[in-house]
């Protein structure tokens, strides 16, 4: 009986928000509803905002149920923005009305921003100070975060301008918070020894697009503590270890207590959850993230280090980290409280190794050659997380030529908020941006810094100054526009268009066009040393600007490629700069590409419906 009221009653709503009649028959049958009932129907998800803020204007007893903090609202910001709701602490008192309002604003002035992005800055990377814009809206910027994320987890295949460009802003806003809570988190005191902290602050820095929260990763720990501790329990059920609350700071002092503690570490973590140094694939930069060191189970000496500390510190036992050269270890004092110790009064305990402990000896012959006593001693977190950049800087070099050098990026950003004025990072940073032709006024700003803390670079200074201007003169002489029309006599030769899905004869890999060129205009220097004369058109035929699946934006010739009979999506960061959506045979520009190349969309549809519609029809 009670349901069917419901139902009724759910029906009448939408009607009555419309008609918003006080005197109606069906109003009064609403209204008479108890309150939990008239609640249930407002909270069912049935009606939009529109239709609740119509509704509670229709009489004093709906506008009740209906006030700004109430259920309702609350319900309704809810349903529109669910992942909102882990900011709001159950205790507040909140306005969730007013909360609707300023969140939809933000939406709307975000949205704005990134569809303005794509006129902005198709033609260069988007400057340091194109996101001013966005660091100068009003409201909370988890909002704008908020609208950026659902932006990027629209479905489907369209929208891909948009999700390149809210990437690009998303990335940006977050690595710099992140940088600025880094700064703020170095400031602490030398005695402040939260490895994990600042462990999590560089895995979230060089992964901002991923959720990643230090209240995240210390939960995997503590279910990893848990364990460890009904381990423990087997061994010595009145450890003191298991009296420890969450939270505590406490530690043990008998060597024999602590060495049940290690005994159980090494069993869960080792025997039971199969952690081990990743040796197969040393250098990958997933190994120093702390959130992909839980989840593959697998890391390198200092990531795996600052796992097995964490866990014994919890657990009571004060091991130290050491920063020994080529393989970080940790430290665990076996002398009396209060004597004077050398190094000798240690067992060092190595962490890839699945937790073997090592004497002095034992160490050096683990790295092959005889250190001196300094380098036996503690590090604090400063510089744990130098060597950690450190690893990240080594990795970033590695990385290919065609790749955007994030990794590298990132690093020396790190670097730097810690080490402000390393010189020979400020100049590889310099050149780096150089070298992508990105931010000519940050290489400016950086040269000006070197200068200024080293004379003696003058000349590398000098140089990139004078090539940095020209740089920057040249952008300033560029006017309008390239239009290139198919229809035009010189471009007779050009056989495929902007969009079209391409393999290469030669190398086999699928791309996806986005720009071509009559003849090859790159220079003498390019041409002979991709032996371009060697082709049977050498350079006098069109050649083609292509995003490969790899990763890489190549320079085709067009006796290179031909279509690719299974066209599928190109996996590459840029597609979305250059084209809004895959239609599953080829991508359509957007805009700005499409006013460079106005006739192309025309030749991409005959295309595709001489080639793949006559496939279906073969295979049929």
């Amino acid at each position: 009986m009670a349901a069917a009221a419901v139902d009724s009653a759910m029906e009448v709503v939408p009607a009555l928000a419309e008609e918003a009649a006080p005197e109606a028959a069906g109003l009064s049958c609403l209204v008479n509803l108890p309150g939990e009932v008239l609640e249930y129907i407002l909270c069912s998800g049935s009606l939009t905002a529109a239709d609740i803020g119509r509704v509670s204007s229709t009489c004093r007893r709906l506008r009740e149920l209906c006030q700004s903090s109430g259920k309702v609202w609350k319900e309704q910001f809810r349903v529109r923005w669910p992942s909102l709701m882990k900011h709001y602490s159950p205790t507040d008192y909140v306005n969730w009305l007013e909360e609707y309002k300023v969140r939809q604003k933000a939406g709307l002035e975000a949205r704005k921003i990134v569809a303005s992005f794509s006129k902005r800055f198709f033609s260069e990377h988007v400057p340091c100070n194109g996101f001013s814009d966005i660091e100068n809206l009003e409201g909370p910027e988890i909002f704008f975060e908020d609208e950026l994320v659902c932006i990027l987890n629209m479905e489907g295949r369209k929208a891909l301008t948009w999700k390149y460009y809210a990437k690009k802003i998303l990335y940006y806003l977050r690595q710099q918070k992140i940088l600025n809570n880094l700064k703020a988190f170095l400031q602490q005191p030398d005695d402040y020894e939260s490895y994990l902290e600042g462990a999590v602050y560089i895995d979230q820095y060089c992964n901002p697009l991923s959720d990643i929260s230090l209240k995240d990763i210390q939960a995997q720990i503590d279910s990893i503590v848990e364990l460890v501790c009904k381990t423990l329990r087997g061994i010595n059920s009145r450890h003191p270890s298991l009296a420890f609350k969450a939270g505590e700071s406490s530690m043990i002092m008998e060597i024999e207590l602590q060495s049940q503690v290690l005994d159980a570490m090494n069993y869960v973590l080792y025997d039971q959850l199969k952690f081990k140094g990743n040796r197969m694939d040393y250098y990958n930069a997933l190994n120093l993230y702390m959130h992909q060191v839980l989840i593959r189970r697998t890391g390198i000496p200092i990531s795996m280090s600052l796992l097995y500390l964490t866990i014994a510190r919890q657990l009571g036992v004060p091991l130290e980290p050491v920063n020994f050269p080529s393989h970080f270890l940790l430290r665990w004092c076996q002398g009396a409280e209060g004597v004077s110790l050398d190094i000798f009064d240690y067992i060092y305990i190595d962490a890839f190794g699945k937790g073997k402990q090592l004497t002095v000896k034992e160490c050096e012959y683990l790295i092959g050659q005889h250190v001196t006593a300094a380098l036996y001693g503690v590090v604090n977190v400063k510089k744990v997380l130098q060597r950690m950049v450190g690893n990240l800087l080594s990795l970033g070099k590695r990385e290919g030529i065609d790749q955007s050098y994030q990794l590298l990026r990132d690093s020396l950003d790190l670097y730097l908020a810690m080490y402000p004025d390393q010189v020979q990072l400020l100049l590889l940073q310099a050149r780096l941006y150089f070298h992508l032709g990105i931010w000519p006024e940050k290489v400016l700003d950086i040269l000006q810094h070197i200068q200024t803390l080293d004379p003696g670079q003058h000349g590398a200074v000098g140089y990139l100054v004078q090539h940095t201007l020209e740089h920057i003169e040249r952008k300033k002489e560029e006017v309008g526009v390239e239009v290139k029309l198919r229809s035009h006599e010189k471009h007779r030769d050009v056989c495929y268009s902007i969009g079209l899905i391409m393999k290469h004869k030669r190398y086999g890999y699928n791309c996806v066009i986005y720009g071509w060129d009559p003849t090859c205009m790159m220079g003498h220097e390019w041409i002979r040393n991709m032996n371009v004369h060697s082709l049977p058109h050498g350079h006098h035929q069109p050649f083609y600007n292509v995003l490969v699946e790899d990763g890489s934006c190549r320079y085709a010739a067009q006796e290179n490629l031909e279509y690719n009979v299974e066209p599928q999506e190109i996996s590459h960061p840029d597609v979305g700069r250059y084209f809004s959506e895959f239609t599953g045979t080829h991508y359509i520009p957007n805009a700005e590409l499409e006013i460079r190349y106005p006739e192309d969309l025309e030749s991409v549809y005959e295309t595709v419906q001489n080639i793949y519609s006559a496939k279906k029809e073969d295979v049929e």
